[in-house]
């Protein structure tokens, strides 16, 4: 019994040891007990914030914790600590854990949401962001250049988040590299689900840069690998690699409108990615190439239909010594054992060459340097119907070598260039948009090159033991696929939430038609049930809406004050008009989104109506941005101006996808379609306008540039099958011929011609 003391002692000594190797625990409810409990945290700390709205949460998270005993600062449960209003989050120091914190409703007042460093000096490494959501956290204006998260330091990571939705200017996420203890930092960018991005109407809108032109030339070994890229469509480069030795592994592309770049690195390592894209755009992306020592290995593409830059696979040309900001030459780069199913010219060499712009370019900006000692072997296309160009020669194709590519060109053999083999290729069908081919004698012969044994696995990570060309080798092993988007992103949130649906509202006059679109919900349709209902202030658009006369035809007389709109277009919304005649009268507008702080896009959708009477049709203001505008068999008559969307001066514009089908404009006096986008740069799809069986008659009486249809550096417009009767311009429409330009099947009467400058200068944006 005299023992006893002793051997309690011991135990005591031993709880108190467990408890320090395992550190405290302390729960927060507020910034002041947040900001002590980050102050006093010693390794092995949890910091626990309580479920709730955290309001104006600045948080800078410093400690040094161990590899074995990091400090960290969660959530009291998963999602449930929402960070909203002017926030962000800050780390600095050693081995520290931040988990299951939700970002929404607000925006950082600063240059990030979450930040791998405070300020200048306190930098964090071995650090870790996981299960964590960043939503909509956008500036109030869409113009403000900022990024959500900035990595920093060395040996940090990113995994299991979401992160949707930034619609104003600069990268969703950027790697920087400037500096020495910013390079050789491994940081490791997995599982995330990076949801929509929007088109953004300008460059600086890529969801993933790595390091910038001055930091080019500095090694990184980033990892971005098993991610989820949905519909991150901000501009052409949804990934612009600028460092060197980079690695994106396993990622998923789907219905992306841009591609994943070389933009300034050098030997990137891309493999066993899935491209997914579909037939209802022409701006999915692939993979564009420049620099050198890339290995492009075991990635699959399916209807990727993106031309030139964005090309399935683009091997650009180069500028002959170029700036570090511009092309350099594509050398020794391996394109191997890779599959394209039903993609349109998935192989394009020489892509973005302009010598014919030398006398409106400087020499500096001139691409003619061509790909050379580049390997392209061991690849499939497979196409259910025939392709004309499976291959592209936009300049000299002679310096890549074709090696064992095999085409199954939907039974019409493809022979030019001598770069690809005909083959019948029977495929099984795994999914939807996944096939992989089945046995067959002429698939097992592969040109083995120089250090391809590194390729030992295929795209789904069997081993090439039987070697086939193609993404995949191993049949039996690809019909066990399957794609499971839960494995992306944080555990606790859906990122496809179920459609509601939609409740149909009815209003017979304006005070009706008022708390309907206030009650109404994103989706819903309110119908009016009234012949006619007079407008008396603007009306606010805010959600996805439709408005639409319940029989027949509504008359709307908008009785507003002088230059408000009838429909007043807000951050997001989306109208949906239908069977209204829409009246107004001088100095007032039909359609306007905000003066100021328009955060993210609008649409506008207007079917079988009539628009009478008013100073401006659609009139966008500085810093908005329409994502589509579709007007189909709609009267727009008696308007002093019309479509004006030239409110931005430099690179940035108003609209992206604009279509005119089956419409009606009569007595518009000036500005019919004002589509302008200054500046030259190639890192979006430059505008879009479709004007297909329109009718124009009696415009542009007051037209000071005599141009009707006004398009100056819009890089897609298409006018085809229109009449135009007594229109009092010299020009319909100044195209630019070295874009995608297009007119046919016109009608033109009194209305002077359609002109094609084949070249046009343009300011230079860098």
């Amino acid at each position: 019994m005299k023992y006893v003391p002793f051997y309690a002692l011991c135990i005591l000594f031993f709880i108190a040891c467990k408890s320090t190797t395992l550190g405290s625990s302390a729960k927060v409810s507020n910034m002041s007990e947040l900001n002590e409990a980050i102050s006093n945290a010693q390794p092995g700390d949890v910091i626990i914030m309580a479920s709730g709205t955290w309001t104006d949460a600045k948080i800078k998270f410093y400690g040094n914790g161990t590899e074995k005993k990091p400090i960290t600062l969660k959530a009291e449960k998963a999602g449930e600590t929402r960070i909203e209003g002017q926030s962000y989050l800050q780390l600095g120091g050693e081995y520290l854990v931040v988990e299951g914190l939700h970002f929404e409703n607000g925006y950082s007042p600063i240059e990030s949401v979450i930040r791998y460093q405070i300020g200048k000096d306190s930098t964090a490494f071995h650090s870790r962001v996981t299960q964590c959501v960043v939503k909509d956290f956008n500036k109030p204006s869409r113009l403000t250049n900022d990024r959500w998260i900035s990595f920093f330091g060395r040996h940090n990571t990113m995994d299991f988040c979401y992160i949707a939705g930034k619609a104003n200017d600069g990268e969703t996420m950027r790697i920087f590299q400037g500096g020495n203890k910013h390079q050789f930092n491994h940081h490791q960018i997995t599982h995330n689900y990076f949801g929509p991005r929007p088109r953004k109407g300008g460059p600086r809108g890529e969801t993933i840069r790595v390091g910038d032109s001055s930091s080019s030339m500095t090694p990184g070994y980033v990892n971005i690998s098993h991610n989820y890229f949905d519909r991150c469509n901000g501009e052409v480069e949804v990934i612009s690699d600028k460092t060197n030795f980079n690695t994106f592994k396993n990622n998923i592309f789907y219905k992306c409108e841009g591609s994943l770049v070389m933009r300034h690195s050098d030997f990137t390592t891309v493999d066993g990615n899935m491209f997914i894209g579909g037939d209802e755009s022409d701006f999915y992306g692939g993979i564009r190439v420049i620099n050198s020592g890339h290995w492009i290995m075991n990635n699959y593409f399916y209807k990727i239909n993106g031309y030139e830059f964005r090309s399935p696979l683009a091997l650009m040309n180069g500028i002959p010594k170029s700036p570090l900001n511009r092309y350099k030459q594509v050398t020794d780069v391996v394109v191997a054992y890779n599959t394209w199913v039903d993609c349109k010219s998935p192989f394009q060499v020489g892509v973005g060459q302009n010598m014919a712009s030398v006398d409106v370019l400087p020499k500096s900006e001139i691409r003619s340097a061509q790909p050379i000692r580049t390997l392209v072997a061991n690849n499939i296309i497979y196409n259910e119907q025939p392709d004309d160009s499976p291959v592209v020669n936009h300049h000299r194709i002679d310096g890549v070598e074709f090696i064992n590519n095999l085409i199954d060109n939907g039974g019409t053999p493809f022979t030019s260039l001598g770069s690809l083999d005909n083959q019948e290729i029977e495929m099984a069908k795994i999914n939807d948009w996944l096939l992989a081919p089945m046995g067959m004698e002429r698939l097992d012969s592969t040109y083995q090159g120089f250090e391809f044994e590194r390729i030992e696995n295929d795209l789904l990570g069997n081993p090439r033991s039987n070697n086939k060309p193609g993404a995949i080798a191993d049949l039996s092993a690809a019909k066990s696929f399957n794609l499971a988007k839960d494995k992306y992103g944080p555990s606790w949130f859906d990122a496809n939430p179920s459609k509601t649906k939609s409740t149909i509202h009815t209003a017979a006059s304006y005070d009706e038609l008022v708390v309907k679109l206030n009650e109404a919900k994103s989706g819903d349709v309110v119908e009016i049930t009234s012949d006619a209902i007079t407008i008396t202030s603007s009306l606010k658009i805010d959600k996805n809406i439709t408005v639409r006369a319940k029989q027949g035809t509504t008359n709307l007389t908008y009785a507003g004050n002088a230059m408000t709109p009838a429909f007043e277009l807000n951050p997001g919304g989306e109208l949906n008009l239908e069977n209204i005649n829409l009246m107004g009268k001088s100095g007032q507008l039909s359609f306007a989104p905000l003066e100021e702080n328009m955060s993210s896009a609008y649409k506008l959708n207007i079917a079988n109506c009539t628009i009478d009477g008013f100073d401006y049709i659609l009139k966008a203001s500085k810093g908005s941005f329409a994502d589509s505008l579709n007007m189909t068999n709609t009267t727009f008559q008696n308007c002093a101006n019309g479509f004006v969307l030239a409110a931005e001066k430099k690179g940035d514009y108003n609209a992206e996808m604009v279509t005119f089908s089956g419409c009606t404009f009569n007595n518009v006096a000036q500005n019919v379609i004002h589509f302008y986008r200054g500046g030259y740069d190639e890192s979006t799809i430059g505008g879009y306008l479709k004007l297909n069986n329109n009718t124009f008659t009696s415009c542009g009486a007051k037209e000071k540039s005599s141009v009707l249809i006004k398009t100056r550096g819009i890089i897609n417009v298409l006018i085809k099958g229109n009449k135009f009767t007594n229109n009092r311009v010299s020009y319909v429409a100044i195209l630019w011929g070295a874009k995608n330009n297009l007119h046919s099947e016109n009608t033109l009467s009194n209305s002077g011609i359609i002109k094609v400058e084949e070249q046009q200068k343009l300011e230079l944006l860098y």
